[in-house]
């Protein structure tokens, strides 16, 4: 399961996480969000023990998406040791995503 994120929080369960961490920015008027919000929470139950999976509103905590520089959404962060590895901009299939997360596992 998908673990929510926001400004307050963003800290301790994405940049302090001992594994790999994917952070997918959304909002809920996106129709392209809404398309790769289920392929995420697929890979946060395949990838439960190996990776962290969280979803960040941006209309919410708009503080995280100007600190990154997300001007796009759907956008997906990938994060190891704290910092940023990789990233996704637009609705794609699960492969690409799971191309970008495996070599951080």
């Amino acid at each position: 399961m998908t673990v929510e994120v926001n400004d307050s929080n963003f800290e301790e369960i994405v940049l302090k996480s001992d594994k790999p961490v994917v952070v997918d920015f959304w909002a809920e008027w996106c129709g392209p969000c809404r398309m790769i919000g289920p392929i995420v929470e697929e890979l946060s139950e395949e990838y439960k023990d190996q990776a962290v999976c969280t979803k960040i509103d941006v209309d919410s905590s708009p503080g995280v998406a100007s600190k990154y520089g997300i001007r796009n959404i759907p956008t997906i962060l990938f994060f190891k040791n704290g910092e940023i590895v990789d990233k996704q901009v637009g609705a794609v299939p699960k492969s690409n995503l799971e191309a970008k997360l495996k070599p951080l596992l």
